[in-house]
């Protein structure tokens, strides 16, 4: 994912989400480090429920 792009997710994490901006530093320092795993990392460390992971997949779909 580019960085405008990225930026523009993480904004939507933050902003309609109201992911922890130490939340999401957490998820982007994983090991994999691949922007389009962020959302599932998100999840398994607890930080989104199911039905918000819906919505970021929504958001995506939407968006890019």
């Amino acid at each position: 994912m580019e960085t405008k792009r990225l930026a523009k997710f993480l904004r939507f994490l933050q902003e309609e989400l109201a992911i922890p901006a130490d939340g999401l530093q957490l998820a982007l320092r994983h090991p994999e480090q691949n922007p389009s795993l962020l959302p599932m990392i998100l999840w398994q460390y607890g930080l989104v429920s199911l039905s918000q992971l819906d919505e970021i997949y929504d958001w995506l779909n939407r968006v890019f």
